[in-house]
């Protein structure tokens, strides 16, 4: 694919509020490509830490780096304002307390370009940085790493379901700007952090005409920091936020059985933290998931076998239908085969130690949704 000097091939937004920390690793990171035509763009959202000054530096010693001051407006409104921006063929968003392996951009977008017309979404999986910033920080595959497997490439949502089951990570690909012009798709402006690259990745992935996907890691991402959307959202949020993901689906493919069952294996499992939070005690959160749970489809409820019984009869019980017996042999089946999958990606020492948190989480879920079904 020829192209000019000034062409841009990838426009990097990193949106950026009190980041101080961890900006300039992640700058550093971004900088890291060097035969795609990259922008970087980074739009400090009202910052009163130290997070402009690092920009700026990174500003003056590399020309592809483009610093955007505002005021506090939000994740959402701040990504948006970085698309608006953009001038590349691409668009990618990196969260300014992650990294990026070497040569990420470089990669994605040699794959896109193999391709005979340019994919909508270029996509891959991402390293876990567990226990982050702590003597034990390792980088683990995630969940869906060796697990996407699509017919063919490019593919659709539709022969693919399982990409959306797990973390939306949206950061983890590279989208066709002129297919986010065209639909348009932009993200949901609401303060703070809102959770929106929820819906962002439902309307992203449902609307693609094509798909691409690479299984090879290079996004690092520290999960569950102190502070952060994910380790502090309210719980009535991520329920708002299935339900907002739920009217993308009945608006833009509401037949499709596949990304339907994806969707409620989402639900359930935002609704297992919820519950294991005391969201049944809750005169707000209760109603809430019920009115989920009533929007999912019985059969599929009955056929999610890495869901547990109990958590399947409480969604039956709280939408106010039937409970049906349930057995439990699917379910021990499952956690077998999420065990298998653990020790072949991660190793056996995470594996024990995952399945160990796992169960007994699971096992405090179960028993608030059993004693509620039984009151």
């Amino acid at each position: 694919m020829k192209r000019s000097q000034d062409q841009v091939d990838v426009s990097v937004i990193v949106p950026c509020y009190n980041t101080e920390r961890f900006l300039d690793q992640a700058l550093v990171s971004a900088e890291q490509n060097d035969s795609c035509n990259l922008e970087i763009i980074v739009l400090n959202d009202g910052s009163t830490d130290d997070s402009l000054a690092i920009m700026r530096k990174h500003e003056a010693r590399d020309r592809r780096i483009r610093v955007i001051d505002k005021p506090n407006q939000g994740y959402g409104a701040t990504v948006n304002r970085g698309i608006k921006e953009a001038r590349g063929t691409y668009v990618a968003i990196l969260e300014p307390d992650d990294w990026v392996k070497p040569g990420m951009y470089d990669e994605l977008y040699a794959y896109a370009t193999s391709f005979e017309q340019l994919p909508d979404i270029v996509k891959s999986p991402y390293w876990r940085v567990w226990m982050p910033t702590t003597k034990h920080e390792r980088l683990l595959h995630c969940s869906y790493y060796r697990r996407t497997n699509p017919p063919h490439q490019p593919f659709t949502l539709s022969e693919c379901p399982r990409i959306v089951q797990h973390h939306p990570s949206i950061w983890s690909a590279l989208y066709l700007r002129d297919f986010l012009n065209r639909v348009p798709i932009r993200m949901r402006e609401v303060p703070g952090a809102g959770w929106v690259d929820n819906p962002f990745l439902f309307e992203t992935m449902t609307q693609a005409h094509s798909i691409v996907y690479l299984d090879k890691p290079f996004y690092c991402y520290r999960e569950d920091l102190p502070g952060s959307s994910s380790a502090e959202r309210v719980l009535a949020l991520s329920i708002e936020r299935w339900n907002d993901m739920a009217d993308i689906v009945e608006r833009v493919c509401p037949d499709d059985e596949g990304i339907r069952r994806a969707l409620t294996v989402i639900g359930f499992r935002y609704a297992g933290e919820a519950i294991g939070r005391g969201a049944l005690e809750s005169d707000e959160l209760r109603p809430m998931m019920a009115r989920m749970f009533a929007r999912m489809d019985e059969q599929t409820i009955l056929s999610l076998e890495n869901v547990s019984p109990q958590l399947r009869r409480l969604a039956f019980d709280l939408s106010g239908r039937d409970v049906p017996r349930i057995s439990g042999l699917g379910y021990a089946k499952g956690l077998a085969a999420e065990f298998a999958y653990s020790i072949e990606t991660n190793g056996v020492g995470f594996a024990i130690v995952r399945t160990g948190v796992y169960l007994e989480r699971r096992k405090r879920q179960d028993k608030e949704a059993q004693s509620y079904v039984q009151s």
